[in-house]
């Protein structure tokens, strides 16, 4: 059996660490480069990048600033916000980036996973996919949350796992930044019809939160930002706590 990961999140805007709730509310959260320090200092498994206003504001994600924490970290590192090109990609990797995130351009243009794949290999290949439940369906979100799909998510993540995704980042919009805990039913229906891994994201509270996403779905990561941002939990304590409930975690 596949060692569960731990993975903080930076989510970036304007060279800051930023975090909110339901993808609002959005308050600084401190320095990238130190907290990103902290993270291989307590342990954890990789880290994500992503610069959440790269594609509204229609830029490139800022490699400078990629390339600053990649220099001071050696853990694997993903890096996303604003790619539309396997020039964005390459920029991204040449800058440190083990892997790449992409949401919104995979949606409007699904081929574009297949070139990435093609090019730089599938394993560095992130789907990230920002779902919420609406109307009794969990649907496809993108542009930071901010513009609806028609897409469904399910549909959506068995088209890019044809495609070439290598991982999915799967964030539920309405457990985001709420700390009531993972959003269980949709992570387990996503992890149940794929056969790459799954990183459940979006509404990390408390220890607890973190060994029932691991026990009740297939997911083979989970993703967290503000509890470790502001010191609620430390990464030590948490894969000590998720080993004494027997669940296999990477130490």
């Amino acid at each position: 059996m596949l060692k569960k990961r731990i993975i903080p999140c930076l989510d970036i805007r304007e060279g800051r660490t930023v975090k909110g709730i339901n993808f609002v509310n959005i308050k600084d959260a401190g320095d990238p480069v130190e907290l990103a320090k902290s993270y291989v200092r307590q342990g954890a498994d990789e880290l994500v990048f992503l610069d959440i206003t790269a594609t509204i504001e229609n830029r490139k994600a800022l490699a400078g600033l990629v390339e600053r924490i990649a220099g001071e970290i050696n853990i694997p590192f993903t890096a996303g916000g604003g790619i539309n090109t396997l020039d964005d990609v390459s920029d991204l990797i040449k800058a440190g980036a083990d892997k790449v995130s992409i949401n919104s351009a995979a949606v409007r243009n699904h081929r574009l996973i297949a070139e990435i794949a093609d090019q730089f290999g599938s394993q560095c290949v992130v789907i990230a996919i920002d779902t919420m439940f609406v109307s009794n369906v969990w649907s496809v979100f993108v542009d930071g949350g901010r513009t609806a799909t028609s897409l469904k998510t399910i549909d959506w993540a068995t088209c890019a796992e044809k495609m070439g995704a290598g991982e999915i980042l799967l964030t539920s919009m309405n457990t985001d930044g709420t700390k009531s805990g993972f959003s269980v039913e949709i992570t387990r229906e996503v992890t149940r019809i794929l056969n790459i891994p799954v990183i459940a994201s979006g509404g990390a509270g408390k220890m607890e939160h973190f060994k029932e996403v691991f026990t009740e779905t297939g997911c083979s990561a989970a993703l967290a930002a503000s509890i470790f941002h502001y010191g609620e939990i430390d990464i030590r304590e948490l894969k000590r706590y998720l080993i004494n409930e027997g669940i296999a975690i990477r130490s």
